[in-house]
């Protein structure tokens, strides 16, 4: 198989040195050009048709943002931005994500920049070639019809391509919903903090940063700290609520899906709805296996609509889904299990332990 091709963007030369060094080392990446500003990255977009373009956020001239749009017009290239781990960087990197990039990578990790090669065979696989998808005979593709009185809680996983999924599906979600949320998205810690706050900002459903123990309230959206594992737990008085922890320590994902499912199993059994979105690997496929086994009921993007059909493709070919569907129909059977909740009440604060 011909190489994966890779533009870089970036207006430093010693950022630009550096993914070209660290991509070296992949005997299956090919660079085939270097730009220095969103201008450039446009024209060589256009005249080299890379597979996948490093795109750095903030650059004279014309930025990454500015460029984004444009360079997707001038090809079908993967985008990973490149941006700095500060608050306004990872705003930047938020709204390139709603713009339509498909991941993005900190500059401040360091020279070797850890998982940048991972994430270019991920998008550079999915950009050429079309996954042969083995369906299980029992995955409708046709959304199921759920009660609200079936569950207590809907966890949710999600990597790659995740950030504008969840928007498109969680922005939907009428208040008041009748059960919590739990989100596990593959992301650094300030990043997910971001995510948060600008989810509780465009959605209807309070959304909180789980960065310490909290009780998990009905029509509350919670989105796990990077780096550290989301567990749901049940309470004394059924209450439940959801923690933090470093263990299991072998996890190759923090936070990692299979933990926030199989925690989730072990408390409320199979009165749980599981929905597994875009991304690498195959993280959620144990947690679901753990959850299936006690009856709870799951939902995964499907093959055309993700950004890397990895995680989804996991548990649908191992047969776990009840359907396998666009992020569209995921948010309309969420909402259906609404219907039944008509009261509104007052968008509150997060509910943290009082000790």
């Amino acid at each position: 198989m011909s190489k994966i091709r890779v533009l870089i963007v970036d207006d430093s030369a010693f950022l630009r040195r550096a993914i070209r060094s660290v991509l070296r080392s992949a005997p299956d990446i090919d660079v085939v050009g270097a730009a220095r500003n969103g201008r450039e990255a446009i024209e060589q977009a256009r005249s080299l048709d890379p597979d996948v373009i490093t795109l750095d956020v903030t650059m004279p001239e014309m930025d990454g943002l500015a460029a984004l749009p444009e360079v997707r017009k001038a090809c079908k290239a993967k985008v990973i931005m490149v941006s700095s781990h500060t608050a306004e960087g990872t705003q930047e990197t938020l709204e390139a994500l709603r713009l339509g990039a498909d991941d993005f990578i900190a500059k401040d990790t360091g020279p070797e920049l850890p998982g940048l090669i991972e994430k270019i065979r991920a998008l550079g696989g999915a950009r050429r070639v079309q996954p042969a998808i083995r369906m299980s005979p029992d995955t409708p593709r046709r959304a199921p019809i759920f009660r609200a009185d079936q569950f207590d809680i809907v966890v949710v996983g999600s990597s790659t391509g995740g950030p504008a999924v969840l928007e498109t599906i969680f922005t939907a979600i009428p208040h008041p919903f009748p059960l919590p949320i739990v989100i596990a998205q593959h992301m650094p810690p300030l990043f997910t903090k971001s995510m948060a706050e600008r989810l509780d900002r465009t959605c209807q459903v309070p959304a909180h940063h789980i960065d310490q123990p909290m009780v998990l309230e009905k029509g509350h959206l919670y989105l796990a700290e990077g780096g550290k594992h989301v567990k749901v737990r049940k309470r004394p008085g059924g209450v439940l609520g959801a923690e933090m922890g470093d263990t299991p320590r072998e996890a190759p994902y923090r936070p990692s899906v299979d933990e926030l499912f199989a925690t989730t199993a072990e408390a409320v059994g199979g009165r749980a709805l599981a929905v597994v979105l875009t991304g690498m690997g195959q993280d959620g496929l144990v947690g679901g296996r753990a959850l299936r086994a006690k009856g709870a009921k799951m939902l995964a993007q499907n093959a055309e609509t993700s950004v890397v059909y990895g995680m989804p493709r996991a548990v649908v070919e191992a047969g776990l889904v009840d359907a396998a569907l666009t992020p569209v129909e995921l948010a309309q059977t969420l909402v259906q299990l609404a219907a039944a909740v008509s009261r509104p009440v007052p968008k509150a604060g997060t509910s943290r332990d009082a000790a």
